[in-house]
């Protein structure tokens, strides 16, 4: 065990990069994440031939996994707080991993959406448990770049699923697109137990790079493994600033939820793209998130580091990344002139988006305690679910429906394309209006 004297400041000299071994096993986890709940947008033109889809078949299956998705952030927080990082991170995985493979032996419409849902209820223990990881072990400065890298895994997962899902589906099937990719889940957890352990338990980490992950921590008691009891839901859900993340995770999220389960069909309905033929558009929007998500990070960083207060840095980030999302309201007229033109400024705004992910997970580390940060992670993750299903339900299903039986799909996804260019100007307001300075909070009485 690595002692904790002493580590009231940064070590000086080398001090050493396990952190970052860490972060690279959460980016892995991420990108298994997204690419096992990607599989089923690139498949959908074979599982509509086979089973008959509508859009309403499909919205339905998407709900599915959203209302899953969200009623298990209502728990899966509180579980990880308790259970910690290293066994909640694994059963979590473990369990999605069974979720995706299973979806290769279903023979009908609603055994999809029972198995999107077991896929949705078990996938979203990965952002409680991350963001619990990156706040153990990465000091205040660094969280959000670490966030970011380890949240660009989600593109890296949706790049890989158009490369090789379509591919597989048209050499061997697409039962066989759900086992490969589900399977992949079960060698990260073997790497996960070989490398994995809280910081104070960690033999690989020296003292230095303790010291230095625990620099700006007041009580040192709380860089080793918390004994204190957890906060109820009921005590964080007083505070603003746990409505301030989750207002901005309700009207953002269901944004990220529209690019991976409707971008295939955005190519296919307007420009006729299908199987293999989607692949490289859909993957450069990934690649360009991935680039945003890092980036995200990194923004934020360089203005502490040019002497901001943390919270000034973060909000001037994140009304920057807001404002890059609205050029997606001209895609559809750029794409008149060129399709690439299209892909570029989703993918534009698809890379804001996973910067402002990075910086707005990274909130709950910068004003809860330790203790609390995978059940407030969860909370909001649960209303993202929510704000999803809302969309789905009221705006994706009806209105899709409706315009394409009239022959007008594209109106449809332009006014998705307004909604999306709105969303976070909207949800940095709400934020600031309730946080201004987002203030850390002091829970001095836990419930038992």
């Amino acid at each position: 065990m690595v002692s904790t004297a002493g580590a009231t400041a940064p070590a000086q000299g080398p001090i050493g990069k396990y952190r970052w071994t860490i972060c690279s096993l959460v980016f892995f986890a991420t990108t298994i994440n997204y690419l096992d709940r990607a599989v089923i947008s690139l498949l959908k033109p074979y599982l509509e031939t086979e089973f008959r889809w509508t859009d309403a078949d499909y919205a339905n299956i998407e709900i599915a996994f959203k209302l899953a998705y969200a009623l298990g952030m209502v728990g899966v927080g509180r579980v990880i707080d308790r259970l910690g990082t290293k066994i909640g991170y694994a059963l979590s995985t473990f369990l999605w991993s069974l979720a995706a493979v299973g979806h290769a032996f279903v023979s009908s419409t609603f055994g999809f959406s029972v198995a999107r849902a077991f896929l949705g209820v078990t996938e979203a223990g990965n952002f409680p448990a991350a963001i619990k990881t990156t706040a153990e072990w990465f000091p205040q400065r660094e969280r959000a770049l670490a966030t970011g890298i380890f949240n660009s895994g989600s593109n890296v997962g949706a790049i890989i699923a158009p490369l090789t899902v379509p591919l597989i589906a048209e050499t061997i099937g697409w039962r066989w697109a759900f086992i490969i990719t589900g399977a992949i889940g079960f060698v990260w957890l073997v790497l996960w137990f070989m490398l994995y352990e809280v910081p104070a338990r960690q033999a690989r980490l020296t003292k230095a790079e303790f010291d230095y992950i625990h620099s700006d921590v007041d009580d040192l008691a709380a860089a080793s493994i918390e004994t204190q009891p957890k906060v109820s839901w009921l005590q964080l859900l007083g505070f603003r600033q746990t409505w301030a993340f989750v207002l901005g995770k309700f009207l953002t999220d269901p944004i990220w939820w529209f690019y991976l389960f409707w971008l295939p069909d955005f190519l296919n309905k307007q420009y006729g793209l299908k199987g293999t033929s989607v692949a490289l558009p859909v993957a450069m929007v990934y690649i360009l998130s991935s680039v945003g998500s890092v980036g995200g990070g990194w923004i934020p960083l360089r203005f502490i580091r040019n002497g901001w207060p943390a919270f000034r840095a973060r909000k001037t980030a994140m009304l920057l990344i807001a404002l890059c999302v609205f050029p997606i309201v001209f895609a559809q007229y750029l794409g008149q002139i060129n399709m690439w033109l299209a892909v570029l400024v989703i993918g534009i705004a698809a890379a804001a988006h996973q910067a402002w992910s990075a910086n707005i997970f990274t909130t709950v580390s910068d004003m809860f305690p330790k203790r609390a940060v995978a059940s407030v992670t969860g909370i909001g993750g649960m209303a993202g679910g929510l704000g999803g299903i809302l969309l789905s339900a009221l705006v994706q299903k009806r209105m899709f429906v409706y315009y394409e039986s009239i022959g007008q799909k594209e109106t449809a996804y332009f006014i998705m394309f307004l909604i999306c260019g709105g969303a976070y100007l909207v949800a940095w307001l709400l934020m600031h209006f309730l946080v201004p300075r987002m203030k850390p909070i002091a829970i001095d009485n836990p419930a038992e």
